[in-house]
């Protein structure tokens, strides 16, 4: 490529930006390791927490590592069934398949083990922080929110560095034929972060659902009170599901944007007349800006809090994280518009990025107003559970359905400001300003993670706290409670935003790659009136609701079991009175292999049908199907985030009212327990089906890119049909697979013989 002085530099300063980054992670870990991690009893309960995370991690890692091999492989192959670009060729000359085989196949590793390194060692300091948090909360309220937003912000500085670091890198070593590595690096990000994401979140709520239905309806005991067997499995399924799941979703979501901003940015310069490489590299000077407007924002968070000017000073955490992350977009906007104006010499792109930052922003007000708990969508919940269970759950469902308008209505008014900026006539240009409001939504990336791992690790220090110090009632104990209290309760907002801005960064990502695929493809349309591309917007538009069908009832499954497990144990003498200590183990068991068994059959579902649908039907029906997922799937992944959100927070406002069953007030309540059982049906959606959404439609779209030159080769409609019968018959099997419950319990037996068999 033909590169002036500031392009030659702009690459390498943009690695040493993500090294800068990774630096940082590793600063704030020494900062949060330096604390201390609290007394004898609360790292009793630490340790067990910590042994069931990596226990589940390990175990899950083994499970998906056959997966990693064989789409390695498959990779490697898949540029001996369709030919490599054009732009390969040039690069490479006749070593060009050679190289793209082994390039897109290192690539998918590399894009897989930085996903999971996000995930793992993100989960692993959570795990770290959340003991520290309890201890601190006797201290003061700023070290203790400190310490859990900067164990978070280590995570989010890690999904920076390594998704910078890599796209960055595989764009200096291929060049012009970077597009064809860069796919192999989305998909191993983005499959992980599915395995990541549908695993972890099974676990999680099967536990947090088996805990609460007997905990608290049943025995009318707290949360988190040491007596329920369910408990630790509920905070160990808070950092496998909240924390790695997350982390892993939003890391191959900062992954897809660039690739696919790169892969249409590469289209552009093919066609611009003066073969810019701005189309390429701001996206990249972009990223590297917000990995800096990260860091200052995410290291002001603590002070705010005793800021000296009274009038800027926060009032709580939750002020004080969106006020830096404020900060932080404002700097981004900033210097995008002068990178726009004096080095692409196109003020347009500068509004591009300013109109993602702005929809990022945007999401905090919108999610807050349906999840908050003083606002009148959470109040209408709070007040239909004097009439009981069922009108709970209808004024869940409709807060739900109302939000995936108003969210669905923000996307679409960004994706119109990019049409007025690029008009449609100007083709690819429209497709790239799409692509570029992406960008800009996940520049702060940082600050999002951050804001996301802060509510597992406050919440799971508040369990250690409840669990430890249940039977302390001193000074000095009750200010500890209060803060992790006040901590937890702005937990539960964060991460509510932070699913709104994951799920609208997976649609615009999926949008980009959308536009990837009809570009690569040579379609200049896509007419739904065409039979068979209507046939693939109707699949596709049922794809989402199949998946989250399968999620919901595996996390059915495992809480029922758990439910029974709780039950049993709740019978053993001296475990209710407090003298025996329950065994925690069984339940992790239980939720472990509920969420191994259930992962393989959702995955290979997610990676067969798109395969089949192109196969049997053509790239014009396969590009239908994918329209018809990302529409479907939007809809339907926020009315879960938000529903589950809204009814999580109406339970917490009714248990922070002063106890009173006479009044019907405050816990053990019958609206309290009108509530639980509200809350027991979000928790599968909002953090199982409706986050597992996210990679899923990105699982769908780049595999689709994969396979579409593919298709577009294979002449022989035989060699095709065979394909599809073995593809069919393998999606058939897994759909079977997801509705056996006795294998989940073999599964059980043969780990814990004790289980199933001790007390009947």
């Amino acid at each position: 490529m033909s590169l002036n002085t500031f392009e030659s530099i702009v690459p390498w300063a943009i690695i040493g930006i993500a090294i800068v980054s990774l630096l940082y992670a590793w600063w704030l870990r020494s900062v949060v390791l330096k604390k201390d991690k609290g007394t004898p009893k609360m790292q009793e309960v630490w340790n067990a927490i910590r042994i069931g995370a990596d226990a589940y991690l390990s175990r899950q890692l083994r499970t998906i590592l056959p997966f990693i091999v064989i789409s390695a492989a498959a990779l490697f192959l898949s540029v001996y069934a369709a030919a490599p670009t054009s732009e390969a060729t040039e690069v490479f000359g006749k070593d060009a398949q050679i190289a793209i085989a082994v390039g897109r196949m290192a690539a998918f590793v590399l894009g897989a083990s930085f996903s999971l390194i996000v995930g793992q060692y993100g989960m692993r300091m959570a795990v770290q922080a959340n003991v520290r948090v309890a201890a601190a909360s006797k201290r003061s309220f700023n070290e203790s929110l400190s310490i859990a937003y900067y164990a978070g912000t280590i995570t989010g500085m890690l999904t920076d560095g390594l998704g910078l670091l890599g796209g960055t890198s595989i764009f200096i070593i291929f060049g012009r034929a970077a597009p064809d590595a860069l796919l192999g690096f989305g998909f191993g990000g983005t499959l992980l972060a599915l395995f990541m994401r549908v695993g972890g979140g099974i676990f999680t709520k099967a536990a947090d659902v088996g805990a609460d239905l007997v905990g608290k309806v049943e025995k009318d005991i707290p949360e988190d009170d040491p007596r329920n067997a369910a408990v630790v499995a509920d905070l160990v399924g808070d950092n496998v599901g909240d924390c790695a799941g997350m982390a892993a979703d939003i890391f191959e979501s900062y992954e897809v944007t660039i690739v696919s901003a790169l892969i249409l940015g590469l289209a552009l310069m093919a066609i611009d007349p003066t073969h810019s490489l701005k189309w390429i590299l701001f996206p990249l000077i972009i990223r590297g800006i917000g990995v800096i407007s990260s860091i200052l924002g995410t290291f002001a968070v603590p002070i705010w809090t005793h800021f000296p000017i009274k009038f800027l000073r926060a009032r709580n955490a939750e002020d004080a994280m969106f006020r830096s992350y404020e900060v932080s977009s404002i700097n981004t906007i900033f210097w995008a518009f002068l990178v726009a104006m004096f080095y692409a010499n196109d003020w347009r792109l500068g509004a591009l990025i300013a109109i993602g930052v702005g929809l990022a922003v945007s999401f905090n007000p919108l999610t807050s107003y349906f999840t908050a708990t003083d606002k009148n969508p959470v109040k209408d919940i709070v007040k239909s559970t004097r009439a009981g269970p069922a009108t709970t759950i209808l004024s869940g469902l409709a807060s739900g359905y109302e939000s995936t308008v108003w969210a669905l209505l923000y996307i679409v008014i960004s994706i119109v400001l990019a049409m007025l900026l690029y008009p449609p006539a100007t083709g690819v240009f429209t497709l790239y300003a799409v692509a570029m409001i992406g960008i800009g939504m996940l520049s702060q990336t940082g600050n999002n993670v951050a804001m996301d791992s802060y509510g597992p690790i406050s919440d799971n220090a508040n369990g250690i706290g409840e669990m430890a110090w249940h039977d302390l009632d001193d000074d000095e104990t009750k200010k500890g409670r209060q803060i992790m209290a006040d901590l937890d309760s702005v937990g539960n907002t964060t991460k509510a935003i932070t699913k709104g801005i994951a799920i609208a960064s997976a649609v615009i990502a999926a949008v980009s790659l959308f536009a990837s695929y009809v570009t690569s493809t040579g379609l200049k349309s896509i007419s739904v009136s065409e039979t068979p591309v209507f046939i693939g917007l109707l699949l596709g538009g049922a794809m989402p609701w199949l998946f989250s069908s399968l999620a919901i009832r595996a996390v059915s499954r495992a809480a029922k079991m758990i439910v029974e497990e709780v039950r049993r144990q709740f019978r053993i003498p001296g475990v209710m009175e407090g003298q025996v200590q329950p065994d925690y183990r069984n339940v992790v068991t239980i939720s472990t292999a509920a969420a191994q068994k259930e992962l393989v059959p959702l995955a290979v579902i997610a990676l067969t049908v798109p395969i089949i649908v192109g196969l049997l039907l053509q790239v014009e029906a396969l590009g239908g199907f994918l329209a018809g997922i990302i529409v479907s799937g939007q809809l339907l992944a926020v009315f879960m985030a938000n529903a589950g959100g809204a009814w999580d927070n109406a339970k917490k406002t009714i248990e922070d009212e002063p106890r009173d069953v006479q009044a019907n007030t405050g816990k053990g309540s019958e609206r309290h327990k009108a509530s639980v059982v509200g809350d027991t049906v979000g928790d599968p959606l909002k953090d199982t089906a409706g986050p597992a959404l996210n990679p899923m439609i990105k699982v769908v779209n780049l595999v689709s890119l994969i396979i579409a030159p593919i298709i577009v080769a294979v002449k022989s409609n035989l060699i095709a049909g065979v394909v599809a019968l073995l593809l069919i018959a393998l999606a058939s099997w897994a759909l079977w697979r997801s509705k056996q419950e006795i294998a989940l319990e073999e599964k059980v037996r043969a780990e814990r013989p004790s289980f199933l068999d001790r007390d009947k």
